[in-house]
């Protein structure tokens, strides 16, 4: 299992997730371009030393990611018709989530062998980008024994 960031924008979300990787011992692949400084203090600030306990990959585009990580990519999106909480995740899995402002482009959704929504309020848009990825990530973990 792995968490793939498509053009992350917001430092803080990155640290965020790369805390909950450190966490539950799974990997962050971050897709460029990103949205701030890869130095960027809030990164840090936000992992804090967890960072130097996950595994982060950083890939210069769509294409190099793709190269390198060829298996079945899960879509977090609120576009997604199959509920987060169905019986759908293998262990293998890439969990890929999109930009905050925009989502992946067509090309990207396209390329994903399955697209998830998180059930939520309908008066609401959306959950943060680290929320949603470690509600996303403790489910796929629980269904496939995977937890620590």
């Amino acid at each position: 299992m792995r968490i793939a960031l498509y053009q992350p924008e917001i430092a803080g979300n990155v640290g965020a997730v790369l805390r909950l990787g450190a966490c539950l011992g799974v990997a962050v692949d971050l897709i460029e371009p990103l949205g701030f400084q890869w130095d960027d203090a809030r990164v840090r600030r936000t992992a804090m030393d967890y960072i130097d306990e996950v595994d982060i990959t950083r890939h210069r585009d769509w294409a190099s990611f793709r190269a390198i990580r060829p298996g079945r990519l899960v879509l977090l999106t609120t576009k997604g018709t199959t509920s987060l909480y169905d019986d759908v995740f293998a262990p293998d899995d890439i969990l890929i989530i999109g930009k905050e402002s925009a989502g992946v482009p067509d090309h990207v959704a396209a390329a994903c062998g399955l697209a998830v929504r998180i059930p939520i309020r309908a008066a609401v848009r959306s959950l943060n980008l680290a929320t949603a990825a470690a509600l996303a990530l403790g489910e796929a973990l629980r269904q496939t024994e995977s937890l620590p």
